[in-house]
């Protein structure tokens, strides 16, 4: 199936399930959009992450690629072909081309096949092999994956969790496949080993050029793993980026809630807290224009942007070069003035710092909508005085419990360089 053609592209991709009443006589009362209207491209030995809370889309989109739901709209395209079209040889292909790595390990495999059949079960489907191949694939894979040979006669039972994961994914590369779609591929393991298995994975990347579509809510694994970052709220992408530029920068208010959840690396790191209001709204009747109003802190410090907020879906464009964010915010803000909609900035720290000055100038007390530039440079440098005026008494307070010098410069020293990162 190899071609000019990027690996994998979505376009467009919906997937409603209606909502019916009745047994015999089903009459439908909705749709729950669980994936509407979603675009993005994987090009070979790339990896691409969906982040997101649960039920935003994540798996139903992974699924859709997977041909395990036919979606309502849209495509989805494996070197130029649209995989729900295919029959026969471009279908057996595709299989061959596409596989998967499930969440659960002790659910995903046979409990009544030999570990040697699960790993070569996509091999003697989809290929043309012989019984001596396959059996020096077995091999060759189980060694790949931290295991020995002389196990692939035993029974998935008689592995512990880690373990019938590494089977799983010697599972998904036995045919030579181009996309593996990585669903939580580490979250029922135990936390001292996902990092061999993720190790395992980026190895196994660079050996044979595979591409992952990443699913985890787990940010750590999305950050170490992936290149790209697409993340997701009621079925929309609402932030796609490099996946540094957007750990480094997020645009999104959501992506900024989402990421200040999550714990920080080292327990100095001063983070912000970012208490969203409300519950997430039901897919069947989702809010209209941009779906995350109801709970955007911006959106509810200012009327005006709440208007347009309301009665505007916002589009996925680029905020800087490669780093696209579907927010007003970004696109004139509550007048949506012609002159600053496309690319506004040139960087991601641009962007960024942009969106500081919107978060200081409320602060401040100056307003939602900043009345001019000067008034937002004021804001953000008395905002980062308060936050550095903070630090350095944490750390004298730190300090005078450690008698050695050293320590108290060292303390200091990492408190400038966190308030700098910051």
């Amino acid at each position: 199936m190899a071609s000019s053609a990027p690996l994998l592209e979505v376009k467009n991709l919906k997937k409603h399930f209606p909502v019916t009443k009745g047994l015999l006589l089903q009459k439908i009362l909705g749709h729950v959009k669980a994936v509407d209207g979603v675009d993005f491209t994987i090009t070979e030995g790339e990896t691409l992450g969906l982040v997101g809370e649960s039920g935003c889309g994540k798996t139903t989109t992974a699924k859709t690629v997977l041909k395990l739901e036919t979606p309502t709209e849209g495509s989805v395209e494996v070197y130029g072909k649209n995989v729900h079209l295919l029959k026969g040889a471009d279908l057996k292909e595709y299989r061959a081309t596409v596989q998967a790595v499930f969440q659960d390990p002790w659910s995903s495999l046979s409990p009544r096949m030999r570990v040697r059949d699960i790993i070569s079960e996509a091999l003697v489907a989809n290929r043309k092999v012989t019984k001596e191949e396959v059996d020096a694939r077995v091999a060759e894979l189980l060694s790949q994956v931290g295991l020995h040979p002389f196990q692939a006669p035993l029974f998935p039972h008689e592995f512990s969790g880690g373990q019938r994961q590494r089977i799983a994914v010697a599972s998904s590369l036995a045919s030579y496949p181009k996309l593996i779609m990585l669903d939580e591929p580490v979250s029922a393991l135990d936390v001292s080993i996902r990092a061999q298995i993720m190790n395992m994975l980026v190895d196994l990347q660079q050996q044979y050029n595979v591409a992952y579509l990443l699913v985890a809510h787990n940010l750590a694994t999305v950050r170490y793993m992936a290149h790209k970052t697409a993340v997701m709220y009621l079925g929309k992408i609402v932030e796609h980026s490099e996946t540094e530029d957007l750990f480094k920068f997020p645009l999104h208010p959501y992506t900024n809630a989402l990421f200040s959840a999550a714990l920080p690396s080292h327990p100095d790191i001063l983070t912000t807290e970012i208490v969203l209001q409300g519950e997430v709204p039901s897919p069947i009747n989702p809010p209209s224009g941009c779906s995350f109003h109801p709970r955007c802190p911006a959106a509810l410090a200012d009327a005006d942007l709440m208007k347009r907020c309301q009665g505007e879906t916002p589009v996925l464009a680029e905020a800087a070069p490669g780093h696209e964010v579907a927010c007003h915010l970004y696109t004139g803000g509550a007048t949506g003035s012609v002159e600053t909609t496309g690319i506004l900035f040139k960087t991601g720290l641009e962007a960024e710092q942009a969106a500081l000055k919107f978060k200081a100038a409320q602060a401040a007390g100056i307003g939602a909508t900043v009345a001019s530039a000067e008034d937002a440079s004021r804001a953000v440098e008395a905002s980062r005085a308060a936050s550095k005026a903070q630090v350095k008494k944490e750390a004298v307070s730190r300090n005078e419990t450690e008698p050695a010098k050293g320590n108290v410069e060292t303390t200091e020293a990492q408190s400038e360089d966190d308030t700098i990162e910051g």
